[in-house]
């Protein structure tokens, strides 16, 4: 990778590594955890919202729309009331597995990128580059990891 392009991915492969060791060991029922008053998203749903929007960008990245049978695996990204969908019981390996898979895809997205590729726009709401997809994959990992560990943090003392 180019140094710039790797400095981003790093920023990204870091904070991945970190969601996956906050969520090592969580049991079915607190992955499913919505809070005490049952309202909140779960971390599974935070998980697969996580996957759904990098795997978006990861499609973004390399100029190309996301595949259909991609867009039905991982989304929608909101239900119809606006919410993220619900899930339950699925096993957090799966969710893991499927987070894995985008990221594989992301690592190889950046393989190809070169630095003066960064500022290149691609298509997103008012537009946004490459670069600050990349940064905002980081940032919107580690936003939704004060979630789940709030979430941790609440099943603990609920249990």
């Amino acid at each position: 990778m180019e140094k710039n392009v790797g400095m981003l991915y790093a920023m990204v492969e870091n904070n991945y590594r970190r969601l996956k060791s906050i969520v090592n060991g969580m049991t079915q029922s607190e992955l499913d955890f919505k809070g005490t008053n049952g309202e909140l998203n779960s971390t599974a749903q935070l998980l697969k919202h996580l996957a759904y929007v990098d795997v978006k960008w990861v499609y973004r990245i390399q100029g190309e729309t996301l595949l259909d049978h991609l867009e039905k695996k991982y989304g929608p990204e909101v239900d119809d009331n606006g919410r993220l969908p619900s899930i339950e019981g699925v096993p957090l390996s799966s969710l893991l597995e499927d987070y894995d898979f985008v990221f594989r895809q992301f690592e190889q997205a950046c393989q190809q990128i070169k630095d003066a590729d960064l500022e290149t726009r691609v298509q997103y709401a008012d537009g946004a580059t490459i670069k600050w997809g990349i940064w905002h994959m980081a940032d919107h990992n580690r936003y939704h990891q004060a979630h789940i560990n709030q979430l941790r943090k609440w099943y603990k003392e609920s249990s």
